[in-house]
């Protein structure tokens, strides 16, 4: 009788186990990045007001945490007046999905999180969001609510309905002098 015990928890827990990694798989593939202490960051980039003569400064790395950290000052000076961080990846498909979840802690200040679904565009598809100031949130991003813009000009072209996503982008820039820090853990479809 032990024996059949044994047996049916054994297949019990298995099928349990399988059940558990067959749903974590399933819901890895709507990870667009996961932030680990080792994660490799060499494609995210700093894209500063710099490139049109301004004097703002930010700054990506892992931090202690093992969080994305983007942090810098954002300068009124030359005309400047943004700081944004990018992150270019083959084209993921998103007809399945109509969020972008992004869990961050941020710093009470504006940000704007910016999608492409072809990188050559000029123009990006863009969501403000405040955030907490040091509390961790999770931000919603609905994909259909996203309007296009190029360099701070809405577009009279309609919001996001692309079935692909080529990169995404989180931008500061709120026409004022300001220090910003914002933490990432994790993006994802939803």
């Amino acid at each position: 009788m032990l024996f059949l015990i044994d047996i049916f928890y054994n297949y019990h827990e298995q099928n349990l186990f399988s059940n558990y990694y067959t749903l974590f798989m399933s819901d890895t593939k709507n990870v667009i990045f996961d932030f680990k202490e080792n994660s490799n960051i060499s494609d995210w980039l700093v894209v500063d007001d710099v490139v049109m003569g301004g004097k703002s400064n930010g700054s990506f790395k892992i931090n202690n945490h093992g969080y994305g950290e983007y942090s810098g000052l954002v300068s009124l000076e030359n005309n400047g007046g943004f700081s944004s961080l990018r992150y270019r990846f083959k084209q993921l498909k998103i007809e399945n999905f109509t969020n972008v979840v992004v869990r961050i802690k941020g710093d009470g200040n504006k940000y704007q999180f910016r999608i492409k679904d072809d990188f050559s565009n000029s123009y990006s598809y863009v969501y403000t969001f405040l955030t907490m100031n040091n509390e961790w949130q999770n931000i919603i991003i609905p994909l259909k609510e996203m309007y296009p813009a190029f360099r701070g000009r809405k577009l009279d072209m309609n919001n996001f309905s692309a079935n692909k996503i080529h990169q995404i982008a989180f931008l500061i820039g709120n026409k004022i002098q300001q220090k910003f820090k914002l933490e990432i853990d994790i993006i994802y479809l939803q």
